[in-house]
């Protein structure tokens, strides 16, 4: 049974400015909260020891607070174009995931860093970032609807070098937040992908077709229905042969009945 609902173009159109406003506005506030954390962190320096350092309890705080501090303003400048860009896709395509998403992605790639990462302090957003690009990658590839692709698409030609970034590199580059924001992003993306409903679309013109073959076959079905009469189950006989003489040798073809006319006796 299909269950995608009924396509209405402009209404369609409508909601998805809608979406995509809102969630525009929502990743631009928390860009402008990147950089007030930031600028308070040049007149408190101590704010960047509460990133994530591995293994250690106090290291646990960063799971909240590293996506919120950088290292500086060119890392911050390099996370804030990819967090406005994807965050603005996720919202717009997955509404009612997105902020499942986000969340499975801030404390997950914390998480894993925590747990398997180098000796030292990692902080910043590229985890967060890197988990919803293989959010969006992943639910493409397990919905296969059209926002999906092209959402997928977009992040793709954007940001297709991350597929690379979450492999080991220079030694500043905390490649554990990357690696572990993308396994975020994806169990998240496994575990989620059919909150959002199916996306309404146009009908393509062979299920027309087929809707018009099938409308024209149940109209046929009734007219029949309705006009013909039902066939009996028993049909009478109508004349039944008689009995051929106890001599099997007789032959009845060609027998001719004897009728007398009324004016002779």
């Amino acid at each position: 049974m299909d269950t995608t609902p009924a396509f209405d173009a402009r209404a369609e159109a409508r909601a998805q400015r809608a979406r995509m406003t809102r969630s525009l506005r929502g990743w631009l506030g928390f860009l402008a909260l990147l950089a007030v954390v930031h600028v308070a962190g040049i007149a408190w320096p101590g704010l960047s020891h509460w990133g994530v350092v591995p293994l250690e309890p106090i290291g646990l705080v960063g799971l909240l607070a590293a996506p919120l501090l950088h290292a500086d303003f060119g890392h911050l400048f390099s996370n804030a174009f990819a967090l406005v860009a994807l965050g603005t896709l996720v919202g717009t395509v997955y509404p009612r995931s997105a902020s499942r998403l986000v969340i499975a992605g801030w404390i997950g790639a914390g998480l894993f860093t925590w747990l398997i990462g180098r000796p030292s302090v990692h902080l910043g957003a590229s985890g967060l970032v890197h988990a919803l690009f293989f959010a969006l990658f992943a639910l493409a590839l397990l919905r296969r609807d059209r926002p999906a692709l092209v959402a997928a698409f977009i992040a793709v030609l954007l940001f297709g070098g991350m597929l690379l970034t979450v492999l080991p590199q220079a030694w500043r580059i905390s490649w554990e937040m990357h690696a572990g924001g993308a396994i975020a992003g994806i169990v998240a993306a496994v575990v989620w992908r059919r909150r959002d409903p199916p996306p309404a679309r146009a009908p393509y013109s062979w299920e027309i077709e087929e809707q018009q073959a099938d409308a024209l076959t149940a109209a046929k079905a009734v007219d029949a229905d309705t006009f013909e009469p039902e066939r009996p189950r028993e049909v009478p006989v109508l004349w039944v042969r008689p009995e051929r003489d106890a001599d099997p040798s007789g032959d009845e073809r060609g027998k001719v009945l004897p009728f007398r006319r009324p004016d002779r006796p």
